[in-house]
């Protein structure tokens, strides 16, 4: 008799044992159940902030245009697709500055083109006309230049040398600049604005 109630015993507890691990895993169940319908979180799926530096050229356009070929070396020689893109801002001179500036040099100058045109069209060079066409492309305007960095979160490293080295480097270090990050208040308007600029044409090389 004793055998028995101490069989009975047993399986009484061994039954509230049973009935406290089906709850347990119910109740996991219902847990984890949610997350297999929700998307991987894994660090390569999610994308690295975007960053942009401005630099303020003023009306320097060969030093603007010496920074466009720059930022293709590095993306051409580095194969960085569209990690770093840059882009052109331009504000055309008041009218009236313009013509100031023209008629003077017109004025000084009128006697010696009178003189010396033909010899000087014969010994213009090469180099001499690039000048002379990059003087017309910026006409005297302020030109601003955006370059944008979009890395992915698992080149955070890469994306710290690029903003150290980039304002650095020549001819940007002579230029006035400004990092504006991600989480920036001024970022989404530089961010808009970069955006615009993409649609424009491009200035002459």
């Amino acid at each position: 008799m004793l055998d028995g109630g101490q069989n009975q015993v047993n399986v009484g507890v061994g039954g509230q044992f049973q009935a406290r691990d089906r709850a347990i895993e119910t109740k996991f169940a219902e847990i984890c159940a949610p997350r297999l319908t929700r998307m991987p979180e894994g660090r390569y799926r999610i994308c690295m902030a975007q960053s942009i530096l401005v630099f303020d050229f003023g009306t320097n356009e060969e030093a603007a245009q010496q920074a466009r070929h720059k930022v293709d070396a590095w993306v051409q020689g580095f194969r960085l697709g569209k990690k770093i893109l840059i882009r052109f801002e331009r504000e055309e001179a008041p009218e009236g500055a313009e013509k100031s500036e023209v008629e003077p040099e017109t004025a000084k100058h009128s006697d010696d083109k009178k003189k010396h045109a033909g010899a000087k069209k014969k010994q213009r060079s090469g180099k001499e006309k690039h000048a002379a066409k990059i003087e017309k492309v910026g006409a005297g305007g302020r030109v601003r230049v955006l370059v944008r960095l979009d890395f992915s979160d698992h080149e955070k490293l890469t994306l710290h040398r690029w903003l150290d080295r980039i304002p650095a480097e020549q001819p940007f270090k002579s230029a006035k600049g400004e990092v504006i990050r991600h989480s920036d208040p001024a970022f989404l308007k530089a961010a808009e604005l970069f955006d615009s600029l993409e649609s424009r044409s491009l200035p002459v090389r």
